[in-house]
């Protein structure tokens, strides 16, 4: 069963938010993974509203500590089949969330994609997409974290990222 989630809270009366991706790394948006099951994921991207001011990095990672984030209420966890569950990934300041205010002290990685942001503007595209091919699908181990983090070193930009994963196992 299929579910996305973005680096905000579910839209209600407005649209999806964008987050300020800050000067230094930040992780826009965590996903933590339950202690009973894995999750696989099937898609991840990003849009900016402008170019960084300077040239910076996006990143989806695999990692072994979470970041301090804003928690997730469960319905920013989206279940694409209307019918189906709530995910085991739950919502909390260390747990499913976005806008980290600290990163933690990591240890160990797994860099899943990596996508370069020029400062120029019309220079490379300002939004991104990567659905993963079935034999290809990134699996993030029980009791890990997936995050994807910006960096715009000079000029923080607006960004709105989302992932969308599958429980597995």
């Amino acid at each position: 069963m299929p579910f996305t989630v973005w680096n905000g809270p579910a839209p209600t009366t407005a649209a999806q938010a964008s987050v300020t991706t800050g000067t230094a790394i930040k992780t826009m948006l965590q996903v933590a993974t339950p202690s009973t099951r894995q999750i696989q994921i099937l898609e991840w991207g990003f849009s900016l509203d402008d170019p960084p001011g300077a040239d910076g990095v996006v990143e989806l990672i695999d990692t072994n500590v979470a970041a301090t984030v804003t928690a997730h209420a469960a319905s920013g966890i989206i279940n694409l089949d209307p019918n189906g569950v709530a995910s085991l990934c739950v919502g909390g300041t260390s747990a499913t969330g976005y806008t980290a205010t600290v990163e933690g002290s990591i240890t160990a990685t797994r860099a899943l994609d990596v996508v370069s942001l020029s400062s120029v503007s019309g220079e490379s595209g300002l939004s991104y997409v990567r659905t993963f091919m079935p034999d290809d699908r990134p699996i993030i181990a029980v009791s890990r974290f997936l995050r994807v983090r910006a960096t715009t070193p000079t000029t923080a930009a607006d960004m709105r990222c989302f992932i969308t994963f599958q429980e597995v196992g």
